[in-house]
């Protein structure tokens, strides 16, 4: 029995593959993130169809949830071949090291990072136990959202954008980022993601080597995002293809259709014709094709159930007519149960019509149902002639790949090593490349000084990459080409901002101007001041005012006697008065 079982297992049978699916959604202390939930639905499916012996899906997960199920995880990848880890929700980058972000995490301070949330090592070192691949999956690229509020405690200590890149130390090893270090990851326009989509796209197909399936996970969802995200993969595999599902052999005789226990059980319910075997059934089997037909079923014996009721009225009414003869009842009470007959004969007549139309959709499904089996039977057919045809196709493919590998290996033994530019077309390249990128204002002249130097110092710290800014080498140009578009910010001067790619004048309205935080605020209005100079002259006009004699109400002429000098009175002025000599003039006060 057991040389039997084995037989029949094949090579599915040879490895224990376990996977443990982890999507957070639902932060506490963030805005809520629309699609790991949806994202860790779909891989876990992906994982299940692909006959993984045992898949856990693991949803909005706190710090101590998150803990524990990477323990249970780690017991079980003990005696497995192949351990998967599937994240998706927040990460974080600190002094180079990646940590998952837990949906209870606080986060206000770096230093909460250590405590709040779980190190990526700490999935590495679940999966260790797996003895042909251990493989981590992290779609967490997004933007930090604790950046703005996080405090620092040390102001050296760097907090990055995305993950940082990680070399894995163990071998047969590998961890997939949904973006390349330090770069951000998008979440897409639809319910899942364009790195999820495009993983559940190319992980299980059979025999498919892991490498070459992550190269098309790349290459879709650089097609979908407009070559703005870039999926990456760290660590090495051996020389042997790894694919996460095996290559089955195609089958001689024929196979069972998928569908046949479901078709079975139908068959049986539609033999018993009851109600209650057809809720049997839909509890079983709640959607496809074969639900829809039970349905149909169901409503034909609710018609025959409404038909008998009718029935029985039409004879209990009838029955009553006949008392209400008998005894010779009132003409009244005869024509009321009159009535009451021909209402009860027309819903009978109505629910035998509903029967008949209930009878006619269920044959008609029924047809629909062989037809259906039959279309599905020929496309299961078809299917395993183009899956055979694939096959083949691929080994073929491989075959002509390892040839043309070795003659490309002769080619390349023979052809000499390609010679490097000269030094000044590679500097002037580099400060094409840093124009383009807005790192360079200065002209590519391919003088490599200072400007060039801290250009590509500015680079290093915008693309989070570590280029010797000293010289211009190939690797800085490699780089530089492999950015799509702007990596340094946009700097204007005072009075202008930033408007796409170039440097827009602020211009203000009336009564408004441009004030120190280069923003429009209202002009102020003036009052007048009180200069130290004003209260001087002031001061002086006063005391002048106050030394000069008091000015004379009169004609400012003077008049003496023996009493003394006294100013004219108001009125008069100096003049000859008369006397009693008038031979002699007397002058004096003449008043009118």
């Amino acid at each position: 029995m057991v040389f039997a079982t084995w037989l029949a297992c094949g090579p599915a049978c040879a490895d224990k593959r376990v996977a443990l699916v982890i999507g957070n959604s639902a932060y506490k202390n963030a805005p809520r993130l629309a699609n790991p939930v949806n994202d860790a639905g779909l891989v876990g499916s992906m994982f299940r169809n692909a006959g993984f012996d045992t898949v856990e899906v693991r949803l909005d997960l706190n710090a101590s949830e998150m803990r524990r199920s990477l323990r249970e995880f780690a017991a079980r990848t003990r005696d497995a071949d192949m351990a998967v880890i599937y994240y998706a929700g927040h990460g974080i980058e600190l002094d180079g090291s990646n940590y998952l972000v837990p949906t209870d995490a606080m986060l206000e301070t770096d230093g909460d990072v250590l405590d709040e949330t779980v190190a990526l090592d700490r999935a590495l070192y679940a999966v260790e136990p797996a003895k042909q691949l251990r493989l981590v999956i992290l779609d967490a690229c997004r933007d930090n959202p604790f950046a703005k509020t996080m405090k620092r405690t040390l102001a050296s200590r760097a907090i990055g954008g995305g993950l940082a890149k990680v070399e894995p130390t163990s071998p047969n090893t590998m961890i997939a980022f949904a973006a390349k270090a330090g770069s951000t990851a998008s979440d897409g326009d639809s319910r899942n993601s364009p790195f999820a989509v495009a993983l559940t796209d190319h992980l299980p197909k059979p025999g498919l080597d892991l490498r070459k399936a992550f190269g098309f996970v790349r290459d879709d969802v650089l097609k979908k995002t407009g070559n703005k995200q870039e999926p990456y993969v760290y660590g090495s595999l051996g020389g042997s293809d790894v694919p996460l599902v095996p290559l089955r052999p195609v089958a001689a005789g024929p196979q069972a259709n998928p569908q046949d226990s479901v078709r079975k059980d139908y068959e049986l319910a539609l033999q018993a014709g009851l109600r209650e075997a057809w809720e049997a059934f839909l509890q079983t089997y709640p959607d496809g094709f074969y639900a829809n037909l039970a349905r149909v079923q169901l409503k034909k014996i609710a018609a025959e159930e409404d038909r008998t009721v009718a029935t029985e009225k039409a004879r209990l009414a009838e029955q009553e007519k006949a008392r209400l003869a008998t005894e010779r009842a009132q003409k009244a009470e005869q024509e009321k149960a009159a009535a009451a007959a021909k209402a009860a004969e027309e819903a009978r007549i109505a629910a035998e019509k509903a029967k008949q139309i209930e009878q006619a959709k269920a044959e008609a499904a029924e047809r629909d149902r062989k037809a259906a089996e039959a279309a599905a039977a020929k496309s299961l057919a078809e299917k395993r002639a183009l899956e055979k045809a694939a096959t083949e196709a691929a080994t073929k493919q491989a075959a002509d790949k390892q040839a043309a590998d070795a003659e490309s290996r002769k080619v390349a033994a023979l052809s000499p090593p390609p010679s490097s530019p000269p030094p000044g077309d590679l500097a002037k390249s580099v400060q094409s490349e840093l124009r383009r990128v807005g790192c360079l204002s200065a002209a590519a002249d391919g003088d490599w000084n200072a400007a060039s130097q801290r250009s590509l110092t500015l680079f290093n710290k915008y693309a989070g990459t570590q280029l010797d800014a000293k010289l211009a080498s190939v690797d800085a140009l490699d780089a530089l080409k492999a950015k799509p578009g702007r990596v340094c910010p946009l700097v204007c001067n005072f009075g202008f901002k930033a408007d796409g790619d170039q440097c827009a004048k602020i211009t203000c309205r009336a009564g408004y101007h441009v004030g120190d935080d280069n923003e429009c605020e209202k002009v102020p209005e003036k009052k007048p001041v009180v200069t130290r100079e004003d209260s001087k002259r002031r001061d002086q006009d006063r005391k002048e005012a106050e030394s000069a004699a008091p000015k004379s109400q009169s004609s400012g002429q003077m008049i003496c006697n023996n009493a003394g000098c006294r100013p004219v009175a108001k009125g008069c002025h100096l003049g000859p008065v008369p006397n009693a000599n008038a031979s002699a003039k007397i002058t004096g006060e003449v008043c009118n």
